[in-house]
């Protein structure tokens, strides 16, 4: 009699779908080398949950809170200092109140002690004290936005001084200039509606859009910070999408904050008068919370191809790392034979499906050994490669004792003394692999394009 194999159970098979789901979703999805929209948003949320867990984004959220509350006075006395001198100060100010209605009370204590900045800066010599002091904030105050944002778009350098204090005034030139452009278009508008009959059979449409201003202005408002912030190019298309998707999440944010009223109420009961502060805080650190998880979106949604086989990348093998260097100078060398113009990295990574942090190690090797040296190039205006010495003396045997002498050696005394005969054997196996790839010129060695393009072409069918 043939015995029935028993028949998983229901949650053995659930959790083995959740694994190999899990498994996907984590490490085979960045195998996927061919676009497709879904793939993509997976990555991009897969590389934002790990960035912003990496990134510790609620220290960085409390030291930009800490920093804000530091600087929100003179931020707003050098506003109202602007605004003064043009005559619209009280609209920036109910501008102020129409953006932020969740601080209404904190703005009108804060705007007290702005009052009080600048009475205090119209004589003697606390002019230029005080003026110097407010900029130094200010600009203290977005250098360690910039940093925040730099760090997560791993860039290694900021704004010079001279770009800091020229880039961060202009700032908060333009900033009351859109305010009042916004009042003005608003208050147009609503004139309109109220006196036009064209107007008037269109009010339901454009009442909508006006209830809609909030969240598009809010968006535009993300949008250029994560733009102009991070020194560094990010694509408008990215920061758009981020902005428009953190701009929604704190208008929603600032509804729930509004309408918590029990809460608000149990803060005054235990803070009284000082009860402002306390929620001050709590709505500046989820609002920087919000604002950085949008730079981490954005930086992961331009740069998610950037992580295709990064953990194969990490662990890559001795052996397959020379491989690519030899196939990345043979690539450059053999454009250069036919008179093409150079590649940059983002090229070559595109057009032989080589993961770009596979390709910007490699090539950065490369140059460092003196074997290629950059160039312009001329359709993306960005660094591209050519080789650095002569190709009919750039074989494969010195490629490899360029890439053997990088670094330092013999620097543990005695070493070679206790082990002379396991230095030799290595002096000699490296000498005869050497000799052997004298033979071997790069730009003898045949580059299949045609497979290449034809390995291109099914991929994006």
């Amino acid at each position: 009699m043939v015995q029935r194999k028993n028949k998983p159970s229901f949650f053995a098979r659930a959790s083995l779908f959740i694994k190999r789901l899990w498994q996907f979703v984590s490490v085979d999805i960045w195998h996927v080398t061919e676009y497709k929209l879904h793939i993509h948003i997976l990555k991009t949320l897969n590389l934002s949950v790990r960035c912003f867990l990496n990134e510790k984004l609620q220290e960085k959220a409390s030291a930009l809170t800490f920093s804000t509350i530091l600087a929100i006075v003179p931020a707003l006395a050098m506003l109202f200092a602007i605004c003064k001198g043009f005559g619209f100060q009280h609209i920036i100010q109910s501008q102020l109140f129409d953006y932020f209605p969740a601080q209404r009370n904190a703005l009108e204590y804060m705007l007290g002690f702005v009052d009080q900045y600048l009475d205090q800066m119209k004589g003697g010599v606390f002019v230029g004290i005080g003026l110097c002091f407010l900029l130094w904030t200010l600009i203290s105050l977005l250098s360690n936005i910039e940093k925040a944002f730099n760090d997560i778009w791993q860039v290694q350098g900021g704004r010079s001084f001279y770009r800091k204090v020229t880039d961060y005034t202009s700032m908060f030139l333009i900033l009351p200039i859109l305010m009042v452009a916004s009042s003005g278009f608003s208050l147009f508008m609503s004139t309109m509606l109220s006196s036009s009959v064209l107007f008037d059979f269109m009010s339901p449409l454009l009442r909508w859009v006006f209830r809609l201003a909030p969240y598009i202005l809010t968006a535009l408002f993300f949008t250029a910070i994560y733009i102009f912030i991070p020194n560094t190019k990010v694509k408008f298309k990215y920061a758009f999408i981020s902005g428009l998707i953190c701009g929604t999440v704190f208008q929603i944010f600032q509804f729930i904050y509004i309408s918590g009223q029990i809460w608000v109420s149990k803060y005054n009961a235990i803070y009284g008068s000082f009860a402002f502060l306390p929620l001050l805080l709590i709505w500046m650190q989820f609002s920087w919370l919000i604002c950085l998880f949008g730079a981490v979106l954005t930086y992961s949604s331009q740069n998610v191809v950037n992580f295709n086989f990064e953990k194969e990348t990490n662990d890559i093998s001795r052996r397959y790392s020379d491989y690519i260097i030899l196939v990345i100078a043979t690539v450059i060398v053999h454009r250069f034979k036919e008179g093409l113009p150079p590649m940059t990295k983002g090229q070559i990574s595109r057009r032989y499906a080589i993961p770009i942090q596979l390709v910007e190690r490699t090539v950065d090797e490369l140059e460092r050994v003196n074997i290629i040296s950059q160039t312009l190039s001329e359709e993306e205006r960005v660094p591209a490669y050519q080789p650095a010495v002569d190709i009919s003396r750039l074989t494969l045997g010195y490629l490899l004792r360029a890439i053997d002498r990088e670094g330092d050696e013999d620097f543990i005394c005695n070493l070679k003394a206790d082990f002379p005969k396991e230095w030799a054997a290595i002096i000699d196996t490296r000498r005869l692999m050497e000799e052997k790839g004298d033979s071997i010129a790069l730009k003898d060695l045949k580059i299949e394009e045609s497979r290449v393009l034809s390995h291109k072409l099914n991929n994006n069918e």
